[in-house]
């Protein structure tokens, strides 16, 4: 079975970490599997034995998911989006794939409408019309008008086979941030959390006994840095590491730098999530992809959910984890460095959590459910 996976990250790395873990579930299966990639290169994601194609890249102005910036950094005219409309149905006829997975897409992505509907246009006129199925995240960001999810439902009706939603509906449903219709309820299909195998120990003890702060793989988190960085100072028995993440992390770094913190600061790394079983505590928003790192490497955490822009998403997640032992939230609004040490002290004192119950077979349930579908056509 040939599967073609096509995403755009736009602000942080997530959407491309979870599609390249689907790609390694299908190639775990003996699938072919090619990741079609429309934002920034992401050299701290493992990429190995993937077949990835890259696009003509593009980056959110900020949080502006409206105004999208070219590899140059200026606004992306109608030629280079056309370039990019142009490879990715390229792509697909190369490919010819059996099974078609959007990324995020009808339920989000709609700046890029046009491109995502050109693919989808192209996949149905192949003479063979491959199965095609939306991807999509436990919360995503709730429709700001009524009609945004009836547009949503309209695409999913008109050219969608099923949409799989990756969470644990024990955990949270698609109900919990999307009004889910009857038409979009009967194409729904809960994979449980896309999660890669839980890490193994760092070989070096990488992060052993630190208080580890990320903010994921974009140019995010400054506020959170900031506060992290005066924080040390006020914990001076523990020491504090600092990844700092996106393309422009090494001029971030200087600039942190001069704050003159005892914190260390270096680069976002490939082996955070070895890191994470050592670290006495995890700082961090809250995001889908570390969040399940969290959740399966056991870690003590400080959830402080990215709200930029309105944005809700990570808020509803962290609330949904705030129970959880070893689990504080603090929000953008309250975070200081004072507020930030007592919530570190607080999971470093609370009692040991377990994974439990948790569905984190998501990859693999969803190469299950493709091939099943992709074999129901003949």
């Amino acid at each position: 079975m040939k599967v073609l996976i096509a995403v755009t990250h736009l602000l942080g790395t997530g959407h491309l970490s979870r599609a390249l873990t689907l790609a390694r579930a299908f190639l775990a299966k003996g699938h072919m599997a090619q990741v079609v990639s429309g934002g920034f290169p992401a050299p701290q994601l493992n990429t190995d034995g993937i077949e990835l194609l890259q696009l003509p890249p593009l980056r959110s102005d900020g949080v502006d998911f409206t105004r999208l910036l070219a590899e140059d950094g200026t606004l992306a005219d109608r030629s280079y989006l056309a370039s990019r409309q142009a490879a990715l149905c390229a792509a697909l006829q190369d490919l010819q794939p059996d099974v078609l997975i959007t990324e995020l897409f009808p339920f989000g992505r709609r700046s890029l409408r046009k491109e995502f509907l050109d693919l989808l246009k192209a996949a149905h006129a192949l003479s063979r019309r491959p199965v095609i199925l939306s991807s999509i995240r436990d919360i995503l960001a709730p429709p700001s008008k009524p009609e945004k999810a009836e547009k949503t439902d309209a695409v999913i009706t008109k050219f969608y086979d099923a949409v799989l939603v990756h969470s644990d509906p024990a955990a949270t449903r698609l109900e919990a941030s999307w009004p889910v219709s009857k038409a979009l309820a009967g194409k729904m299909r809960y994979t449980g959390y896309v999660a890669p195998p839980a890490a193994r120990p760092h070989p070096r003890l990488a992060g052993a006994g630190e208080v580890l702060v990320s903010a994921g793989g974009g140019s995010v988190g400054t506020p959170l840095y900031r506060a992290a960085l005066e924080a040390a100072r006020l914990m001076p028995d523990v020491p504090w590491r600092l990844l700092v993440g996106g393309a422009d992390a090494s001029a971030r770094i200087t600039d942190l730098s001069k704050l003159g913190s005892p914190a260390r600061l270096e680069p976002a790394r490939k082996d955070f999530r070895q890191m994470l079983s050592h670290a006495a505590a995890s700082v961090s928003m809250c995001g889908y992809n570390t969040a399940l790192d969290l959740l399966q490497a056991g870690t003590p955490a400080v959830l402080v959910p990215f709200d930029a822009g309105n944005e809700t998403e990570q808020g509803l997640r962290a609330a949904s984890l705030a129970p959880l032992n070893g689990v504080r939230v603090v929000e953008t609004a309250h975070l200081t460095p004072e507020t930030l040490c007592t919530a570190v002290k607080a999971v470093l004192q609370a009692p040991p959590r377990l994974a439990g119950g948790f569905r984190f077979d998501g990859a693999a349930r969803s190469v299950d459910i493709a091939a099943e579908l992709a074999g129901g056509r003949g």
